[in-house]
């Protein structure tokens, strides 16, 4: 079994719970409410930026050209890729960029966007490894989960936004992550505590956008 294989598994109640989420759930079958869907782009624009500042991070943690290329190329492409995506799809939800630079990132938000960027400016490079990956690979498997219930969603804007997590070249990409990790192959524990954190803080973000989690004052 492969070191990412053992974080997966060990990993299972956490993504078990990811998985069956009403949120999720909910999203793919189509019957989650528009206003829940518009306040969750609305936070994950956000957390993409942090995420795009981690992925930089990691890179300058890189221990060599090849793993410094990769993490840059998936910070390019979170910048110009994803976040162009999201700010179409802001436009097809009736929002702007605006609202999405006026959001408050909710107090699980910016928890979860410190986390990566500390462990990404101070952790060693499979650290950084492991605390990213499951941001990726989580919304690989909730796609694959629940695919028979979004070839039925009747809302079209949550089947375009998850089918993209059901592409080759999505697969691909967290396929490239994994294998970065278990080359580097680190001793279980070092891997297991990022991933984990970065697993639960996962599921935290979904119970934050379905409950409206919002700052106290």
């Amino acid at each position: 079994m492969s070191l990412t294989e053992r974080l997966r598994q060990s990993a299972d109640d956490i993504w078990s719970a990811i998985l069956r989420h009403p949120f999720v759930v909910g999203l793919y079958r189509g019957d989650l409410p528009l206003e829940k869907f518009k306040n969750y782009v609305l936070q994950d624009y956000n957390y993409l930026v942090g995420f795009s500042r981690a992925l930089a991070l990691a890179a300058a943690r890189a221990p060599d050209v090849r793993s410094m290329r990769a993490m840059a190329e998936l910070a390019y492409g979170e910048l110009t890729g994803e976040l162009a995506s999201y700010e179409a799809l802001l436009g097809e939800l009736g929002l702007s960029l605006e609202d999405a630079a006026r959001a408050r990132p909710s107090p699980t938000n910016v928890g979860y966007m410190s986390y990566l960027s500390s462990t990404c400016a101070l952790g060693t490079f499979a650290q950084c490894l492991s605390a990213l990956l499951p941001c990726f690979w989580t919304y690989m498997e909730i796609a694959e989960a629940h695919r028979g219930l979004l070839a039925e969603n009747p809302v079209s804007v949550y089947r375009r936004w998850a089918s993209v997590y059901l592409s080759e070249e999505y697969r691909s990409l967290v396929k490239k992550l994994r294998d970065l990790l278990d080359a580097l192959s680190p001793p279980f524990d070092e891997a297991w505590e990022p991933f984990k954190t970065a697993s639960l803080y996962e599921l935290a973000f979904w119970n934050a956008a379905y409950s409206g989690e919002t700052w106290p004052a």
